[in-house]
């Protein structure tokens, strides 16, 4: 008999695992030829960002915030798309071609 709760207490397990894995990993997204630089982990939490000391002046503050929306958006969907890999490969084996 198919053991339901087995295989969702193993799923569980594994997506645990894979959270734990992807607060390792740091992915990142630039901006401006590398002027604005964000890094996250794979969990989508912002780790750090740098930005070119160019940007520091009253007169490029709206470049500078358009292009640290670029990086962190970027970075984000890096994470997204890393997270979605690793909880798909967590479960993807125990659901068979459900995921």
């Amino acid at each position: 008999m198919f053991d339901l709760f087995g295989k969702l207490t193993q799923i569980q397990q594994k997506m645990k695992e894979g959270k734990e894995r992807l607060a390792k990993v740091t992915l990142e997204g630039e901006a401006g030829d590398g002027a604005v630089k964000v890094a996250v982990d794979g969990n989508r939490q912002v780790k750090s960002i740098e930005i070119a000391e160019h940007l520091f002046t009253p007169e490029h503050k709206e470049e500078m915030e358009d292009l640290l929306l670029t990086a962190l958006n970027r970075a984000l969907k890096n994470a997204e798309n890393s997270w979605e890999a690793e909880m798909k490969s967590a479960a993807g084996g125990m659901l068979g071609g459900l995921l």
